[in-house]
Order: structure tokens, then sequence, then C-alpha cells
């Protein structure tokens, strides 16, 4: 018996042709997509690595470029810093040694004023008050005012008597 197609069994076979192709159509774009996706992911991990890499690099550089770039100031400013300070320093220090040495030399020279005022009065106690004066090449013996009642010779307004030069 031979069997006759029908009009739906050609239907029939039609459509598990088509459905068959279909699945075939679909695994194949199934497989093509899957090899497309790691494809892309091979192609974005590839370029990600790149970029990473430039991107530590330029980084690198940018560090390289940063150190040098403060490193200069920072030494000029440390060296300015240094040197204004440790000369104000050394100025403080020799003002402070020389006001000092002024200060003991003034009080030194008051002392030695001191000794010279007493070392004088000594001496006016010692000779009642009498100088003895030379002025313009005549020399004269200062007496304490009162001692003569008509002087014959005034030296700064107190008696005096004019000694001879032979």
């Amino acid at each position: 018996m031979e069997r006759t197609s029908t009009a739906n069994d050609l239907s029939d076979r039609l459509r598990r042709r088509l459905e068959s192709e279909r699945r075939e159509i679909e695994e194949l774009t199934a497989s093509e997509l899957k090899r497309l996706a790691e494809n892309s992911r091979r192609v974005a991990r590839n370029a990600l690595g790149t970029i990473e890499r430039d991107t530590e690099e330029a980084t690198g550089r940018m560090r390289e470029l940063l150190a040098r770039a403060w490193q200069r100031p920072l030494i000029v400013g440390l060296s300015l810093w240094i040197g204004f300070f440790g000369g104000s320093w050394a100025t403080m220090r020799w003002l402070a040694v020389s006001i000092q040495d002024r200060i003991e030399t003034r009080a030194g020279l008051g002392r030695d004023i001191e000794d010279a005022r007493q070392t004088l009065a000594q001496l006016e106690a010692d000779t009642w008050g009498i100088a003895l004066l030379e002025i313009e090449g005549e020399r004269y013996v200062v007496l304490p005012f009162g001692t003569l009642a008509d002087p014959g010779w005034e030296v700064r307004d107190r008696p005096a008597v004019r000694l001879s030069n032979r």
C-alpha cells in the first residue's frame, strides 16, 4: 500500500521542516552570538588592560613631574628660610653680645668716674681747694673763695696769684 500525500501531510511536513530550520537557525545564531560575545569580552579585556597600563604609565610620569615640580621650590624655600632665620639668629646673637659688652663697659666707666670723683674730692680736701693752672703760657695758683681780700688776679671768678716765669 502506498500512501498518498494529502495536503495535511504536506503541511505537517512543511511545518516540521520550517520548525527544524528555525531551530537550526536559532542554534547557529545563538552560537554566533556566543562567539561574538566572547570576542567582544576579549577585546574589552584587552582594551581595559591597555587603558590600565597607559593610565599607570601616565600616572607614574605625572608623579615624577610633580615630584620634580615641588622639589625645587621646596629646596629654594627651605634654603631661604634657613638663611633668613640663621642670619637673624646670628645678628641677634651679635647684637646681644655687643649690647652686653657695652653695658659692662658703661658699668666699668661708671665705676672709674666715681673713683675719679672720689679722688678729686680727696685732692680738693688735701689741697684745701687750691688749683694750679697754666693759661696762655702764664702760670697761676688759684685760691679758694674768700682767701684774699683784694686779689691781683682772678681766674674763673676765683682769686689767683700769678707766678713768675723765671
